[in-house]
């Protein structure tokens, strides 16, 4: 039997109180949404991707500082705290997407600006509307050193 699998067999999800605002503005960044599954109680999904890159979101309202993990930390505790999500760059030059970014974003998002890492790729770093913090990086191999 032939399926259709993600990418990866890791898939981040990420927690959050809004897709309104997951939507608007990851949809800034090249994010288009894959499907849905109607916030109801704790229960709503949604995926993203772009290019290579997928995303899932859950939860969607208030219900996500009841869960029974993280309902145990206050509300303000930043969300993501001690993650680095990296999103790759593959299908356009990381200049041409910064510039994007800063048009469509704005610079309020950014937090290190597009330069050459001493490892010598380009990467910029930003934060999203809840919180986590986002790698943005030129295309590369994990792989290799």
């Amino acid at each position: 039997m032939s399926k259709n699998v993600a990418l990866s067999d890791i898939i981040l999800e990420i927690h959050v109180p809004d897709f309104n605002i997951v939507k608007d503005f990851y949809g800034k960044l090249g994010f288009e949404k894959v499907w849905e599954y109607p916030t109801k109680e704790q229960s709503g999904y949604l995926v993203m991707k772009r290019h290579n890159s997928i995303l899932a979101f859950f939860c969607g309202n208030e219900e996500v500082y009841n869960h029974s993990f993280f309902k145990r930390f206050p509300k303000t505790t930043p969300r993501g705290y001690g993650v680095e999500v990296c999103i790759y760059i593959s299908d356009q030059d990381i200049d041409t997407y910064y510039k994007h970014v800063l048009e469509t974003v704005g610079e309020k998002y950014i937090i290190t600006p597009l330069e050459i890492k001493p490892w010598g790729s380009k990467d910029f770093r930003m934060v999203d509307p809840f919180g986590y913090y986002l790698c943005v990086r030129e295309s590369g191999n994990i792989m290799h050193k």
